[in-house]
């Protein structure tokens, strides 16, 4: 990355350095490039599907989950 446009980027104000990252987010998305897991994430992944196939009655609803998220954010 050249560093000129980085230090341009640096001296926008913080709203409008989010709106830049936001619209190259945006190009990024449409291009339809899709950033891989990073190494750690994927063991993560892994080892989540691992455990749900050793015990796939392990699980909550989504209403469950719902409920769940709402008593703890009552409390």
């Amino acid at each position: 990355m050249k560093n000129n446009l980085l230090e341009q980027a640096k001296s926008l104000p913080i709203d409008e350095q989010i709106d830049l990252v936001e619209a190259i987010w945006d190009n990024i998305a449409e291009h339809g490039a899709v950033p891989q897991p990073t190494k750690e994430q994927q063991e993560e992944l892994t080892r989540r599907l691992q455990a749900h196939l050793a015990h796939p009655e392990r699980v909550m609803t989504f209403d469950e989950v719902t409920a769940a998220v709402t008593n703890s954010l009552r409390k």
